[in-house]
C-alpha cells in the first residue's frame, strides 16, 4: 500500500462502463417518473399484505448494510486504534455517503406521501416515542449528515487544489476548523449506525408469528448488526479491488489481508450466537424439518461460512482474487439474510404473495446505477483515494501533500 496522501484521479468520465451505468440509469428514471404519476398501486406489486418491496428490503435495508464500510472501518481505526488501515477510511465514507443516500431516495420512492418527509427531523411535536421507525428515520438522516460532514476535509481540499481563488481561500480557513470537529463527527458516526442498524432487527421483532420461527427472535437487533459489520467489510474489499482495476492503483491486497480475521471472526460470531439461539429457545429442530425456509436458513450459512473460511485463509499474503470472492461472499450472506428477514421468511397470511414488478426492479437498477457513477464522479474530482499516481504536468498543492484521511 502506498504511503502517498489522497488524490484525485484524473482521467476520462464517460466510460463504456459508465455510458451502460447511465443508460441503467435513464431507464430507472423513467421507471421512477411512472411511478410518481401513475402511483404505488400501479407502479409496484406491494399490496395490502406486503407494504413494503424490494425499495425497502433491498434498497434501504440491504443498501445500509452495504453502506457500513465507514462505520466498521472507523470501529476499527478509532476504537481498536488500528491506525494502519486509515487510507481506507475516506473510501469507506465516501461509499457509506452514498448508499444512505440511495437509501433515503428509496424511502421517497416508497411513500405515499413523500412530499411531507422534510417534517420528519423538525416536527418533535408529532413523534412517537415507541416508534421504531422513527428512530430509524431520524438516525439515517442524522447519520447522513455526519458523513458528509465527516468528508468535509477531502472535499476543502479538492476546492483548494482548484483555480478559482475565492474557492480556495474559502477551503484554506475552513479546512482546519473541520479537522479539529473530526473527532466529534466520529463519535456521532460511532453511535448512530449503531442504533438504527439494531432497530431494523427491532422493526421485524414486532411481525411476531408472521415472521418464521427461523428468523424471528429476540436476537434480531444483535444479529443486524453483526451482519452489517460483515457486509461493511465484504464492501471495503469490494471498493479497493473495484477501484485498484478501474483506476490503475496500486492493490492494497497485503493490508486487505490482515483485515480478514476482524471480518471472518464477526462472521464466525454471528453464526455461532444464532445456532446457539435457535437452541435456547428450542427452534434447532426447524432447520431440518422447515422445508422451503430451511433451504433459505442453510443458504445463509454456507455463503457466510465460506466467506469465513477464505478470509481466514488470507494469512499475511493475500490473493485478489480469493479477497474478492470472500467479499462477495460476505455481501451476499448478509444481503440474503436480510431479504429473507423482510420478505421470505415473512408471512402476512391470508395468501398475500409479493414479487417485484418490472418498475420496481428498473427504479432499483438506476438507484444502483446513480450511486457508482457520483462515486466515479467523485473519485475523479476530490481526493479520495490514495496511492493515485500524478499525472505528468500536475502538480500537487503543498498544502495537500500532507492530506489527512478523514
Amino acid at each position: 500500500m502506498s504511503s502517498a496522501p489522497p488524490r484525485p484521479v484524473h482521467g476520462k468520465l464517460l466510460t463504456p462502463g459508465v455510458t451502460f451505468l447511465l443508460l441503467l440509469w435513464g431507464l430507472g428514471t423513467i421507471a421512477g417518473l411512472y411511478r410518481f404519476i401513475m402511483g404505488l398501486g400501479a407502479a409496484t406489486s406491494m399490496n395490502d399484505g406486503y407494504p413494503w418491496g424490494i425499495w425497502i428490503a433491498i434498497d434501504v435495508v440491504v443498501g445500509t448494510g452495504l453502506a457500513s464500510g465507514g462505520y466498521v472501518l472507523a470501529f476499527l481505526v478509532f476504537i481498536l486504534n488500528k491506525g494502519k488501515y486509515h487510507p481506507l477510511v475516506r473510501p469507506a465514507l465516501l461509499t457509506s455517503l452514498l448508499g444512505y443516500g440511495v437509501a433515503g431516495v428509496a424511502v421517497a420512492f416508497d411513500l405515499g406521501r413523500y412530499w411531507t418527509m422534510w417534517r420528519i427531523p423538525v416536527s418533535p411535536q408529532y413523534w412517537s416515542s415507541t416508534s421504531v421507525l422513527l428512530e430509524v428515520a431520524l438516525c439515517m438522516m442524522a447519520y447522513t449528515v455526519v458523513i458528509f460532514l465527516e468528508l468535509s476535509p477531502a472535499w476543502l481540499e479538492g476546492l483548494a487544489a482548484g483555480m478559482v481563488p475565492g474557492r480556495a481561500r474559502f477551503a484554506a480557513r475552513w479546512l482546519p476548523r473541520a479537522e479539529k470537529a473530526l473527532p466529534f463527527l466520529i463519535a456521532f458516526g460511532l453511535l448512530l449506525p449503531t442504533m438504527h442498524q439494531s432497530s431494523l432487527g427491532g422493526l421485524m421483532m414486532m411481525a411476531g408469528l408472521k415472521l418464521h420461527p427461523l428468523w424471528h427472535s429476540g436476537f434480531l437487533p444483535l444479529y443486524f448488526l453483526f451482519t452489517a459489520f460483515a457486509m461493511g467489510f465484504g464492501v471495503l474489499y469490494f471498493e479497493s479491488i473495484f477501484s485498484s482495476a478501474a483506476f490503475m492503483r496500486p492493490l492494497e491486497n497485503r493490508l486487505l489481508a490482515t483485515l480478514g480475521r476482524y471480518v471472518a471472526g464477526a462472521i464466525l460470531a454471528f453464526l455461532a450466537l444464532r445456532f446457539v439461539v435457535l437452541g435456547l429457545e428450542g427452534k434447532l429442530g426447524l432447520v431440518y424439518s422447515a422445508g422451503r425456509m430451511a433451504f433459505f436458513f442453510w443458504a445463509e450459512i454456507v455463503i457466510f461460512l465460506a466467506s469465513a473460511v477464505i478470509f481466514l485463509r488470507q494469512g499475511q499474503l493475500g490473493r485478489p482474487h480469493q479477497q474478492l470472492q470472500a467479499a462477495l461472499l460476505a455481501m451476499l450472506g448478509g444481503a440474503l439474510y436480510r431479504v429473507d428477514v423482510f420478505l421470505i421468511a415473512y408471512d402476512p397470511g391470508n395468501g398475500w404473495v409479493y414479487f417485484p414488478s418490472v418498475s420496481e426492479i428498473l427504479v432499483t437498477l438506476g438507484l444502483i446505477a446513480t450511486e457508482t457513477v457520483i462515486y466515479v464522479l467523485v473519485v475523479r474530482k476530490f481526493p479520495i483515494l490514495a496511492g493515485v499516481s500524478t499525472p505528468p504536468g500536475r502538480d500537487v498543492p503543498a498544502g495537500l501533500t500532507e492530506g489527512t484521511a478523514s
